[in-house]
């Protein structure tokens, strides 16, 4: 599961951001500096930073942003009075959310989760259940499953028993009325996270196919390849959205 890199400037901040995240969600990994940041978003999967920007220069927060565009920065800080121009740094300059440590504490959880690289792949793929043709209650549902797990390995076995019907009976459900064979559709939730993750200058695909669980750079490269028609190197330009563009033109079907 994506987890969140937080920079904080004391434990009550750090208490307030792990309270406020729903239970189940993300988890909170503390980082000690800076270069902390840097280092650990560039290996693990994380869904958003949260920082004070009284801890970081403007232009190094500057320089986080491009290296890593599509894991989206939050400042969270206690500011004062005279934050002024450290403030419009991060809005104007950074264009980044804001929260106020002390004001915002009961609702940083929530400016988390819609900034969040998830929520931003969410919206990406809001047409999907149109384009896909996914009508019934079922497909839809499934759908939803698969986008959340989107990050990690899944197995038509592992839906069919959370629904408690047979990986056969799922199968056939989820493809009726021209829609997409459920496995080619798990693969193409993988395929738009790694788009996602390959967005990031700071993300190479051995890294990115390390994190989504995929055996190598490689495997990646096939399944790339079999759901939007590119390969790795060609991911990141394509995004989310132009993942699903590419996989409803022809290349929705497989064995089952």
């Amino acid at each position: 599961m994506p987890a969140v890199a937080a920079l904080t400037e004391g434990r009550a901040a750090l208490g307030a951001l792990r309270r406020a995240l729903p239970r189940g969600s993300a988890r909170v990994v503390a980082c000690r500096s800076f270069d902390q940041v840097r280092q650990v978003v560039a290996r693990r999967l994380f869904d958003a930073i949260v920082i004070s920007p009284r801890l970081a220069s403007p232009s190094a927060l500057s320089a986080l942003a491009e290296e890593f565009p599509a894991i989206p920065i939050i400042c969270y800080a206690a500011f004062r009075p005279d934050d002024g121009e450290l403030l419009h740094a991060c809005a104007a300059g950074l264009g980044v959310p804001i929260a106020v440590e002390g004001v915002d504490d009961a609702v940083i959880g929530a400016i988390v989760a819609a900034a969040s690289a998830t929520a931003l792949r969410r919206r990406a793929m809001a047409d999907a259940p149109r384009l896909l043709r996914l009508k019934s209650e079922l497909q839809r549902q499934v759908w939803e499953m698969v986008l959340v797990a989107g990050h990690a390995p899944l197995r038509t076995e592992m839906l069919a028993k959370k629904l408690r019907m047979s990986r056969e009976h799922l199968s056939r459900e989820f493809a009726m009325e021209a829609a997409p064979n459920l496995k080619r559709v798990i693969d193409l939730a993988r395929v738009a996270t790694a788009a996602q993750l390959l967005q990031n200058p700071g993300i190479s695909s051995a890294t990115a196919a390390r994190m989504l669980g995929f055996a190598s750079s490689s495997h990646l490269g096939t399944a790339a390849r079999r759901v939007a028609g590119v390969t790795t190197t060609g991911l990141g330009a394509l995004g989310p959205r132009g993942v699903l563009g590419a996989f409803v033109k022809g290349r929705t079907r497989s064995r089952v």
